[in-house]
């Protein structure tokens, strides 16, 4: 447990540490969350902060933002670790927070990685927070449906952390350079160029931005007056690309996802590992093209072969769970995976179809037979009334209508026959026509 360790000052520590917000001013990014007239910031303002969870990538701001929340509150705050602190430790606090509730005084615990803590150590704070003795502030990068105690998570507002916009981490750089907690009292000659491509290079995440900038500026060529100079092979060298040409938000950035998704498209695993390891050899975001690579896996090949997307899924959990340089090989079976299986755009052009068909009859009423009717009042006014129970018939099937009346007939599934489709197509034909029959 450490009560203080937010409000150290060491001149030693990492930039990331020295530049630290100091207030909502100085903070950066999460303009969703604590910009002019959001809830959170008002909240803050007025020192009414209830039990919350802040869930976000690392780097993003979240123990920032309880640091000022620490330097703005009036009450006891507190800075609890998960990775250090077990049961004892969390009922001493707690047994504090009661004892200060009894004097008027409130307590603010804040917990870094609470899903670090487990089911035992966070049915530790349920009491407490039930009744008031603290304030829970808990920040986690895991989903905290599944991480954090259901019975403590309704007591908590979840918070929804962004990564940061490249303009967001562009700011920051610029205020490292010249803020004297950070190079403000050295002279730093960097390209805009530059700073955008350690900006982007981060991937939303301000500690490794302003890591890597100082890494660049402390390995920088310096001149006989003090200047430090960054060139682009100091660059290079610091982050371990040799492309600095591949522009995350850029033109090329969607030519090249373009071209491994045609790639696949048009069965050329050869082609599509290419442009996959330009990719992530330049720097982009493994899980981006984990995600690209899972949509094709529906857009493009769909039940043509259905087992397309449990790869496509796994691959996405791989990057999510190794990371970079490790999940290239889990990209690679995905993207080949891809690019050998037999495609159909039925997917695709099922929704389209029927995205059209919505936006036109937007306001169709849902037949009664297949309304849900938990009142009286409901039951009255015939909601459900003549609804069929497929599992009650032989068939599993029955004829009731289930689309609206003015879309009676419509088509938009249209499967081909390619790979595993060739068997939907059969099938869809065979419930179509015994549907017809009755």
């Amino acid at each position: 447990m450490e009560q203080k360790s937010l409000f150290e000052d060491n001149t030693n520590q990492p930039l990331a540490s020295r530049l630290r917000p100091r207030n909502l001013d100085e903070f950066v990014g999460q303009k969703h969350l604590i910009g002019e007239g959001k809830v959170l910031r008002k909240l803050i303002e007025s020192d009414k902060i209830s039990s919350i969870i802040f869930w976000g990538n690392p780097g993003i701001g979240k123990t920032t933002l309880a640091q000022i929340i620490a330097n703005k509150t009036n009450s006891e705050f507190i800075n609890f670790s998960a990775v250090t602190s077990g049961i004892k430790e969390i009922k001493a606090v707690m047994t504090q927070a009661e004892e200060n509730r009894k004097l008027g005084q409130k307590t603010i615990v804040f917990v870094d990685e609470i899903h670090r803590f487990n089911k035992a150590q966070q049915d530790a704070f349920l009491p407490y927070v039930e009744k008031g003795s603290i304030i829970l502030i808990g920040a986690t990068t895991e989903n905290p449906s599944f991480e954090i105690n259901s019975a403590l998570l309704s007591r908590c507002k979840v918070f929804v952390f962004k990564p940061l916009e490249t303009e967001d981490l562009v700011t920051l750089l610029k205020r490292a350079i010249t803020d004297e907690r950070g190079f403000g009292n050295e002279k730093i000659n960097i390209e805009d160029d530059f700073i955008r491509i350690i900006a982007e290079f981060a991937n939303g995440d301000a500690r490794s931005a302003l890591s890597t900038l100082e890494m660049v500026i402390l390995n920088g060529d310096v001149s006989d007056n003090g200047e430090i100079t960054i060139t682009k092979e100091t660059l290079e060298q610091c982050i371990s690309k040799k492309s600095l040409l591949y522009d995350k938000n850029g033109e090329e950035h969607y030519n090249i996802i373009s071209a491994l998704h045609k790639s696949m498209r048009n069965s050329d695993p050869d082609a599509a590992v290419y442009w996959l390891a330009r990719m992530l050899e330049a720097g982009e975001d493994p899980l981006y093209v984990a995600r690209r690579v899972t949509r094709f896996a529906s857009e493009d090949i769909g039940l043509a072969d259905p087992h397309a997307l449990e790869i496509a899924v796994a691959a996405y959990q791989a990057c999510h769970f190794i990371g970079m340089p490790e999940c290239t090989v889990h990209l690679t079976e995905a993207v080949i995976y891809m690019s050998m299986a037999p495609k159909s755009n039925a997917m695709d052009v099922a929704y389209m179809l029927a995205r059209h068909d919505a936006k036109e009859h937007i306001a169709e009423p849902v037949p009664l037979q297949i309304r849900n009717a938990p009142t009286k009042l409901m039951k009255e006014l015939n909601y459900g009334k003549g609804y069929k129970y497929a599992h009650d018939y032989e068939e599993k099937m029955t004829s009731m209508q289930c689309l609206p009346d003015s879309l009676v007939g419509r088509e938009y599934y249209k499967p081909t026959e390619q790979g595993m489709e060739t068997k939907y197509k059969t099938k869809l034909e065979q419930i179509k026509e015994w549907k017809r029959t009755h």
